[in-house]
């Protein structure tokens, strides 16, 4: 299974995606959801699969999502999973995993509105003339992401990879 081992090399296959569309979906998702980095970088990231390929010529889109779930962490990894999954062109050429169901079944959970939304941010992206930016205006962001995936114990928040905001009434581990 091909994985992407550092942002670098993430953004060494994001640069050679011909279609912009994925910035357009991210930068939709970030006036929408601005607080919702990973929901960004789903759309961002959103048809990986096709920049993944196996040696079939073929790639699920389970294997483009796990691919990034070292990195990225599970969350990323799920929305781009599911938001691709049946009825989806998260990534041409790819096949749909069929026990993923539509992205906003009881497999979806806590995520099925953030499915809907990215879904809904790829459609819109598609029709939408937009200056969507450049990929670079994005490493910031995936090197943040990266940062929190990798961190691991209690203090790893999924919408806030740095942890806990200051004057949190969360208890901070080892401060009273």
């Amino acid at each position: 299974m091909p994985y992407v081992t550092s942002v670098l090399e993430l953004m060494e296959l994001l640069r050679d995606s011909p279609d912009d569309r994925g910035l357009r979906t991210a930068a939709l998702l970030r006036r929408s959801h601005p607080f919702d980095k990973e929901l960004q970088l789903a759309g961002l990231l959103h048809d990986i699969g096709r920049m993944l390929r196996l040696s079939d010529g073929t790639v699920t889109l389970g294997v483009a999502a796990e691919a990034i779930r070292p990195l990225l962490g599970r969350r990323v990894a799920r929305l781009v999973r599911l938001s691709g999954a049946l009825g989806g062109d998260g990534a041409a050429g790819s096949r749909p995993e069929t026990e993923s169901g539509s992205g906003t079944g009881p497999d979806a959970g806590p995520d099925a509105e953030a499915v809907a939304t990215l879904r809904h941010a790829r459609d819109s992206a598609a029709a939408a003339d937009l200056d969507a930016g450049v990929l670079e205006d994005w490493r910031p962001l995936l090197d943040l992401v990266a940062a929190g995936a990798c961190r691991v114990g209690p203090a790893r928040n999924a919408t806030d990879p740095l942890g806990v905001p200051r004057g949190s009434r969360r208890s901070v581990r080892g401060l009273p």
